[in-house]
């Protein structure tokens, strides 16, 4: 069975169960159904079969859900925004995608009342199932083409590896559908009849609420990066008693500290911890592996595992020679999980996809090493970096600074700790016209930049400089900016 004919099979067998839980609000299987078949049906009635792709702007309602399976049953592909975005990045992905339609909750609960059988559609491996937009280095963010084949290989190594239990799961969803660690939770959650219990953004501001939420959640898989599990583990009550019932917590996103996987073994002693990787572009995750005492005893540092089956792992050097174990090189994904592309950008796309023997390959920007059959990660070839394990352009970043008419130039640098970026610091060149007094000056800078920009790729601190430090070879010198921090 295909993904839509495990979520079809829960339907019907299952129509009472919760398919998800978000706040007050719960949506049953069998509900998701009939309503993401009549979202289809009035799709295809109004579109006919235009291929073009649907937006779904909202947060973590019900309606998402109903959104993402009824969208892709009408035979397109969804995109996933989150209403937390600023309107103009929302504007910049509109743009580029160029959606038939947008559709929000309002619009989602209003086209899914009719009752009408979704129309029956062949489903080949090929077609796009979402696009998820990431942070692009010219300033503008970029669609990840994800297609039905790519997903269903995820989801069936998934299910194979982890053996979740069938209708008795609850699956923790932390992180906001438009970011595709999501994926892992919600398709997981529903391909196995489970239920997907969403954090929305009123506990995660409210400590006291959101610890009372996850101990009445009955979570059995706790999915999220590390840095939200970093912040619950200062509360000392968030232990195998608050979670009585969670048997795996499941890393990705982001490098998983020695630290934190210790400090889980030590408090939830029943549950296994797992280390994940992988790109937007391959899927969600490639790499997994189960972090043990024995590992924590021997690596400083933890691995990223091994591959899923079907995919190979190979690392290359700057004249995409493929090197020997033990050395140092860009990290190259292979596989039916690797994506078709980036939407209507050719040039990128070349520039990052190939094929390998007629098998899609994707050039990740990630430093890699294999050490004991393991795979290490050891950071980013170019300016991207991860931070709360969002995939941030460095570059995006300056170039929206320098869009702004108080900025002459500008330079992003990421402060980091035990390997692991902890905040941003932006360093700005202000333009001679502009207000010299620096709080002033940063205050506004902050302001217009969050008109432009999501808050997670806001600056902790910005420095304003006369002028930037330059190398030998007449680029920015980013380590002596380091040095004023």
């Amino acid at each position: 069975m295909n993904l839509l004919e495990r979520i079809d099979h829960w339907t019907k067998i299952t129509p009472a169960a919760f398919a998800h839980v978000s706040g007050q609000r719960t949506l049953t299987y069998g509900e998701l159904g009939v309503r993401a078949n009549s979202l289809s049906a009035n799709l295809v009635e109004k579109y006919g079969n235009n291929r073009a792709p649907i937006a779904v702007l909202g947060h973590r309602e019900p309606e998402m859900l109903i959104a993402f399976i009824g969208v892709v049953k009408s035979g397109r592909p969804y995109i996933p925004i989150d209403t937390a975005l600023p309107p103009e990045r929302i504007g910049q992905i509109l743009d580029i995608a160029k959606p038939v339609l947008v559709l929000t909750p309002e619009k989602i609960a209003a086209l899914s009342q009719s009752g009408k059988p979704s129309p029956p559609r062949p489903f080949h491996p090929d077609d796009p199932f979402y696009i998820i937009f990431t942070s692009g280095s010219t300033g503008t963010p970029k669609g990840i083409v994800i297609t039905l084949g790519c997903l269903d290989h995820f989801v069936e190594w998934m299910l194979h590896e982890q053996t979740f239990g069938y209708g008795c799961e609850v699956f923790l969803n932390q992180a906001p559908f438009s970011f595709d660690l999501s994926v892992m939770d919600l398709y997981c959650s529903l391909a196995t009849g489970s239920t997907l219990f969403s954090i929305s953004r009123d506990l995660l501001v409210n400590p006291k609420l959101l610890y009372r939420a996850l101990a009445d959640s009955n979570i059995t898989t706790w999915i999220s990066t590390p840095s939200f599990v970093e912040m619950c583990l200062i509360e000392r009550t968030f232990n195998g008693i608050l979670l009585q019932r969670v048997r795996r917590f499941l890393f990705c996103g982001e490098t998983l500290p020695a630290d934190t996987a210790r400090s889980l073994l030590d408090r939830f002693p029943n549950a296994e911890i797992w280390n994940l990787y992988g790109p937007s572009e391959t899927t969600v995750a490639t790499t997994s592996v189960k972090i043990v005492r024995e590992i924590l005893g021997k690596y400083s540092s933890l691995p990223i595992g091994h591959p899923m089956p079907g995919v190979e792992l190979f690392l290359i050097d700057k004249n995409q020679n493929i090197l020997s174990p033990g050395s140092r090189g860009e990290i190259v994904i292979q596989g039916p999980n690797v994506s078709p592309g980036y939407l209507r950008n050719p040039d990128l796309t070349a520039a990052r996809f190939f094929e390998v023997n007629g098998r899609r390959a994707y050039r990740t920007g990630d430093w890699g090493r294999f050490r004991d059959g393991f795979l290490f990660f050891e950071g980013r070839i170019d300016d991207q970096i991860k931070l709360n394990g969002y995939r941030i352009e460095l570059g995006d970043l300056e170039m929206n600074l320098r869009a702004l008419p108080m900025v002459r130039d500008a330079a992003v640098v990421p402060v980091s700790k035990n390997g692991k970026v902890q905040w941003l610091a932006g360093f700005v060149v202000p333009n001679s016209g502009s207000n010299s007094f620096e709080t002033g000056l940063t205050n506004q800078l902050r302001e217009s930049l969050r008109e432009r920009l999501p808050v997670y790729m806001m600056p902790r601190k910005f420095v304003l400089v006369d002028r930037f430090p330059i190398t030998t070879n007449g680029k920015v010198d980013r380590s002596k900016l380091a040095e004023l921090l």
